[in-house]
């Protein structure tokens, strides 16, 4: 592993750590000494001044095109907290880690606009419900004029171990109904960066549309906020600018398991 991954999985353990008081001091310990000999290697975190107009989007870097970055899920309090909805906690993630505010809507989305580094983005939860996410997709991608290489699509994927990240700089929709209504949106484009949470197959004969909509039990919620954690640093590395290192690091990312 070369030192900018090595340092991102750092950063990832290290903010899993202050969120969860009940990880092992030792390892605590172990990841902070590790973090302290890295930290002029990390990207800044960015400007906590909430949804940005056009203007002071283009004020930190005028030549620099904005990210889109999705996040697929169905809205309201029902689906809070699923398995279907983890698109949308990374998509949280990623606005509190960089102080972008989300709470404003346009493009039937919850919408914020803000930075990471110098690159300006745009993060976008759409509330359309999931199969009909291209709607505010493809309206963002129109009004913005983003090209697609910049357009990050986050959504669940029950055909990856639970917990476990992939990132592609394309590819099809998987039977995955958000992202095919992403792909039918971008008039059947498939060339758009996403990245893939996995949810795991439902247990027994579980009928995949019932558990897709279960809430997690405690260890898996614990697991997931550590994935969530590499899936921030994945999404920097990407925006600033070296899809191949985004993807090093999400393959090379272990499971919460290896560090306890």
């Amino acid at each position: 592993m070369n030192l900018a991954v090595a340092a991102s999985t750092s950063t990832a353990l290290l903010l899993f750590c202050r969120r969860r008081l009940f990880f092992p001091s030792r390892l605590k310990a172990l990841i902070l000494s590790s973090y302290s000999s890295r930290l002029n290697c990390m990207p800044t975190s960015t400007s906590a001044e909430g949804p940005l107009s056009e203007s002071k989007l283009e004020k930190r870097n005028p030549n620099s095109q904005p990210w889109l970055i999705v996040g697929l899920g169905n809205p309201g309090k029902r689906f809070s907290g699923t398995r279907h909805n983890v698109g949308f906690e990374m998509v949280d993630t990623i606005a509190e880690a960089e102080g972008i505010s989300m709470s404003s809507v346009s493009f039937k989305a919850l919408f914020g606009k803000g930075f990471i580094g110098e690159v300006p983005v745009i993060l976008a939860k759409p509330q359309t419900f999931m199969n009909l996410s291209g709607e505010s997709v493809g309206a963002i991608v129109s009004y913005y004029k983003i090209p697609l290489k910049q357009v990050l699509v986050i959504f669940d994927d029950m055909d990856l171990p639970f917990a476990k990240l992939r990132l592609l700089p394309k590819g099809g929709h998987g039977g995955h109904n958000g992202m095919r209504s992403v792909i039918d949106r971008l008039k059947g484009s498939r060339d758009f960066p996403r990245l893939r949470i996995g949810i795991g197959r439902p247990p027994g004969r579980m009928d995949p549309a019932s558990y897709v909509l279960r809430p997690f039990n405690r260890e898996e919620r614990a697991e997931l906020d550590f994935t969530l954690q590499n899936g921030l640093e994945a999404v920097r590395i990407l925006v600033l600018g070296d899809f191949n290192r985004s993807a090093t690091f999400v393959n090379s990312a272990k499971p919460l398991q290896q560090f306890k």
